[in-house]
């Protein structure tokens, strides 16, 4: 869809680029009397430390060979990475929409999985249609959007859509425009909003490399193993995290993730896990892509995960509650 489109879908229901420019004429969401503060809806929605819950799904090798198949379905289109790399889609449009959504999402106390389907969305949407270049206003209205259908998605309790425009925006926006914008991302990315991630696959793949099930192993009319232990769950969920914020994880697969990371965190309980050894657990992935993605997911470790500076503003996240499903 072109600037045109764009332009139609949204002039309607938004202050023109002049009228943004200046501040007593964006909309402001404040003058309203019954509406609470920002920080009086952060502390109804968990801003003050919650513990957040985080779904990880119990998979039988069969269900498992099935996500697999699907979840290409819901990742950005295969030019995306090389498109950003090489200056065509302009980096500095994710970069914001990641800066503001951390924020928003912080402020909130979301859980991890609505952060990580605001960028699902968020890429697979760069990816298809390209924002008209020389309007601020459109990255922000696109961060807002994406976050606020990934809140949708899976938390209990929902801020009304307005509210969600926390730290200072330069812009501020009417619900009906951010309904619309939600609108524009749901057609393009052809209502496909439940993709899976790698925490879809987390626990899986800690159950192979613990228990050591082969790959031929059907467990499908199987007791179900126990549960990995809950700190290794925590390690695995922050660490996934961690592959968010940068670029080079599109390459991957949510599963070829999923996998690098417990084979990483496996390995810090006891022994060093042999790669190729825990990749014949594995069925229905692409074990070359897992050999390549360890080292950069081992990388990011450091990068992120061990200094404070990425964490700052997701120090209120409590890792330790997951339930499976």
């Amino acid at each position: 869809m072109d600037e045109d489109s764009f332009d139609r879908v949204t002039s309607d229901l938004i202050c023109s680029e002049a009228d943004l420019d200046d501040p007593e004429t964006v909309p402001s969401i404040t003058d309203d009397k019954d509406c609470q503060s920002s920080a009086d809806k952060a502390s109804s929605f968990g801003g003050g430390g919650s513990d957040s819950m985080i779904a990880l799904p119990s998979l039988s090798d069969g269900k498992f060979a099935l996500m697999v198949q699907e979840e290409k379905n819901y990742m950005p289109k295969d030019d995306y990475l090389e498109r950003l790399r090489t200056g065509d889609l302009d980096m500095s449009v994710r970069r914001q929409a990641l800066d503001w959504i951390l924020k928003a999402h912080a402020h909130y106390g979301f859980g991890e999985l609505a952060f990580y389907l605001a960028m699902n969305y968020l890429d697979r949407f760069l990816s298809v249609f390209e924002l008209p270049g020389g309007k601020g206003w459109a990255v922000q209205l696109l961060a807002v959007a994406c976050l606020s259908l990934g809140v949708k998605m899976v938390e209990v309790e929902v801020p009304l859509i307005v509210d969600l425009q926390v730290g200072d925006p330069k812009f501020v926006f009417e619900a009906k425009t951010i309904r619309r914008m939600e609108l524009l991302v749901l057609s393009n990315l052809k209502w496909k909003m439940n993709p899976c991630t790698p925490y879809s696959f987390i626990d899986y793949f800690l159950r192979k490399i613990i228990f050591n099930a082969p790959a031929d192993h059907d467990d499908d009319d199987q007791q179900p193993k126990p549960p990995p232990d809950g700190g290794l769950i925590g390690k695995a969920v922050k660490l996934i995290l961690c592959t968010i914020k940068g670029i080079d994880f599109l390459e991957f697969k949510p599963s070829e993730i999923a996998a690098a990371v417990a084979i990483l965190v496996a390995g810090e309980t006891t022994q060093a896990v042999d790669i190729e050894k825990a990749l014949s657990c594995f069925i229905q992935i692409e074990k070359v892509a897992v050999i390549s993605v360890v080292p950069t997911v081992k990388k990011i470790r450091f990068d992120y995960c061990l200094k404070p500076i990425f964490f700052c503003c997701l120090a209120h996240w409590h890792i330790t509650n997951y339930v499976q499903i």
